[in-house]
Order: C-alpha cells, then sequence, then structure tokens
C-alpha cells in the first residue's frame, strides 16, 4: 500500500520547514545492506537533444506523458495538482559533468528540478520555483540526512522562466561546482567532514522533473517556500528540457573504462565503491585508488558570496542525433582546483530547498498522489 506521511521538520535557525516522506512499505533510507550495482554511463559522453524526440536513455515514471517540441524539447506540462512529470536515467555516473538547457515551468507554486541522486541518498540539486523570475535554488544532501536544512543556496541567473540556460553540475571527488552559462555560481569542497553536510559521493542516476509544491493538501511551510497556492485557472504549467550532455568520470581515478558501480561496504564512501568493467561480479573488478592526500580540517561548506565569479568555457550542449553516445575516449575531470563563487540567499529568503530526499522525495509523493487518483477513479 502506497501512504504518504508528513513531518516537521525544525531548526533554530530557519522558519519550520514540512517535507513529505514516500512510504512504499518502508520509507527509502540510505543502503543499511548491500546497494545495488547501478549500471555505468562509461567513458563515452551521451548526448541527447529533446527537440528530436524521446530518448531511451531515461525511463519514464509512472504516471509521466511527454510531448516534443523540435524548437523546445521536452515538455513536462502541468494541469492539475497531482501532475508530477519525471524521467530517471537508466545508468549513473561516478563523478562526472551533466549539463542541461533548461527553461524553468512558470506559475506560482509549480517547481522545476534537475537531480543527481544516489541510491545511498547522496543528491546534488538544481531548483526553479515558477514565480521567481531571478534566481535558482542549489542544494545538497548526504546520505538522506535531514536534521537541518542550511545548505541550499541561491544564484541569480536572467529570467529562467522565459529563457534557456545551460545549468551545469560538476562533481570530482574534492569538489562539486553549480554553473550557469559557463560561469561558476556556487562550489563544494570535500573537506572530509560527515553527517548532514558530508559530501556527496556515491554513483548517481539523472533526474528531471516538475511538480506541484503549491497544493491545497501541502503543509503551509511547503506552501509558502513554493511562494502560494498554484493557480490552476491558468494552465498549462509548461516546463522545456532541451538537451543535456552527460560525462560520468567514473570514480575519477584513472578508470578508462565502467560497466557497473560495486558497493564494497555500508559505508557510502567514494573510496569503498569499486568501478566494474565488463564483469558485474564484484570480484573481478579494480577499486578505485583512495586518495593519498590528507583531508582538509575545516568544517565548511560552501564558499561565501562575492561580487565576481570565474568564468569557464561553456562545454557545448548542441547534441548529435537524439539518445546518440558520442566516440570520444575516455574522459577524466579537469579544472578541480579553479576558484569560484558562492551565491547565497538574500536573508528574506530563509528556507531552505525542500525535502528528503529533497525535490525526488516530494516529486515522488506528487506522483504517488497522482496514481492514487487514478487507481480512485
Amino acid at each position: 500500500m502506497v501512504s504518504i506521511t508528513r513531518r516537521k521538520i525544525s531548526t533554530p535557525t530557519a522558519d519550520p520547514f514540512f517535507e513529505y516522506n514516500l512510504d512504499w512499505s518502508l520509507t527509502r533510507r540510505p543502503c543499511t545492506d548491500n546497494c545495488p550495482n547501478p549500471k555505468a554511463v562509461g567513458s563515452k559522453p551521451v548526448d541527447i537533444d529533446f527537440r528530436k524526440g524521446a530518448s531511451s536513455f531515461f525511463k519514464l515514471a509512472d504516471g509521466t506523458s511527454l510531448k516534443y517540441d523540435n524548437n523546445l524539447g521536452a515538455v513536462f506540462s502541468i494541469s492539475k495538482e497531482t501532475d508530477a512529470p519525471t524521467i530517471s536515467s537508466n545508468k549513473y555516473i561516478f563523478f562526472g559533468q551533466v549539463d542541461v538547457t533548461v527553461r524553468a515551468a512558470r506559475g506560482r507554486g509549480i517547481v522545476t528540478s534537475f537531480v543527481l541522486q544516489s541510491d545511498d541518498l547522496d543528491e546534488i540539486d538544481w531548483e526553479w520555483l515558477g514565480g521567481d523570475l531571478a534566481q535558482v535554488q542549489t542544494n545538497f544532501f548526504s546520505k538522506g540526512c535531514t536534521e537541518t536544512y542550511d545548505r541550499g543556496g541561491f544564484s541569480p541567473v536572467a529570467d529562467p522562466i522565459n529563457q534557456f540556460h545551460t545549468y551545469t553540475i560538476k562533481w570530482t571527488p574534492t569538489q562539486l561546482d553549480w554553473i550557469i552559462d559557463g560561469t561558476v555560481v556556487r562550489t563544494l569542497m570535500n573537506t572530509g567532514i560527515e553527517g548532514c553536510a558530508g559530501y556527496p559521493q556515491s554513483p548517481m542516476q539523472i533526474k528531471l522533473g516538475t511538480w506541484v509544491a503549491g497544493r491545497k493538501d501541502a503543509p503551509q511551510g511547503t506552501i509558502e517556500w513554493a511562494g502560494g497556492l498554484a493557480d490552476f485557472g491558468d494552465i498549462p504549467f509548461d516546463g522545456y528540457y532541451q538537451s543535456l550532455r552527460i560525462v560520468d568520470y567514473m570514480g575519477a581515478q584513472g578508470a578508462t573504462e565502467a560497466t557497473a558501480y560495486h558497493y564494497t561496504d555500508r559505508t557510502g564512501s567514494w573510496q569503498s565503491i569499486k568501478v566494474v568493467n565488463g564483469d558485474s561480479d564484484a570480484s573481478t573488478s579494480s577499486s578505485a585508488k583512495p586518495s593519498t592526500t590528507s583531508k582538509p580540517t575545516q568544517s565548511s561548506t560552501s564558499k561565501p558570496a562575492s561580487s565576481s565569479a570565474t568564468t569557464l568555457t561553456t562545454l557545448s550542449t548542441s547534441a548529435s542525433a537524439n539518445s546518440t553516445v558520442s566516440s570520444t575516449s575516455s574522459v577524466t575531470p579537469t579544472g578541480t582546483t579553479s576558484t569560484s563563487v558562492s551565491t547565497t540567499a538574500s536573508s528574506t529568503q530563509s528556507v531552505s530547498t525542500g525535502a528528503a530526499p529533497t525535490m525526488v522525495g516530494n516529486m515522488m509523493a506528487a506522483g504517488a498522489a497522482a496514481l492514487l487518483g487514478y487507481l480512485v477513479l
């Protein structure tokens, strides 16, 4: 039986925040037993152009139906409260870079999401609110930890509702960059600390979606964060994912190919995860070599805001044939020591971005509600 439960989250530094937890008999949590061995993207970058139609690289969530426009790309449309169109990649990256060209859905209470999430509930997020024409939110989670909500950030962007921009996650063992149109807007260093502020470091799949946070049965904290109740007299609310480029760093320790990733223990540390090449049996896989550098002792997360940003060369997101894989040889991360800037929210925006596992949990909850509505009908 599917049920949705709510849990109130209060912290001394933020307004009370609510979250949805989706319960499929057992609440999702980090791997307490063996995590599955997810399939790897591997050495060949993947280019997807949704303007040319659907991609077999992604699977559609239950209840999701997409249209494809030859100029705008994949159309994620919302017409009622229970709509939550969502797609998930069928392969994972173990560190890497993902570039997504997107135009967020308009509408108060409507949320557009680009998420990396692991089976161990590490997570890296981009999130847009349909009533915010000036900024985008970023967040990260470690092992599904929701004891605090102090990791969210805000970055300015020109009219994300009416203009396409390319949003990038560049993720290595030492550094995580959020990038807009080639400019780093936030950086998280791997300081070696654990807990809620721990560094995301296990293999992740890519999730894209839209969902309704401003719905009548949502907790008040969620409605306020989303900008208010959605006005369904003004439908449809459409978000557009135009194209993606996905590069898998395959553990970022010199592997030349990967077909899967294997958790050797329950720590979820990147050093414990083996890169499998050609054989899903972990006994034949080669382990990523742990870093020999000592861990930093500082316990900060993102860097303080600055008035300037480092401009990087934008990785081209122009796609080749839809759902095709390029013939590029093995890829390794570069630029991991680049200086970058963190942009944070103004003092009037004190609520962090969302539930555990933030957007994914909310999208799943909305999707479950849609499924329940369908079953009732």
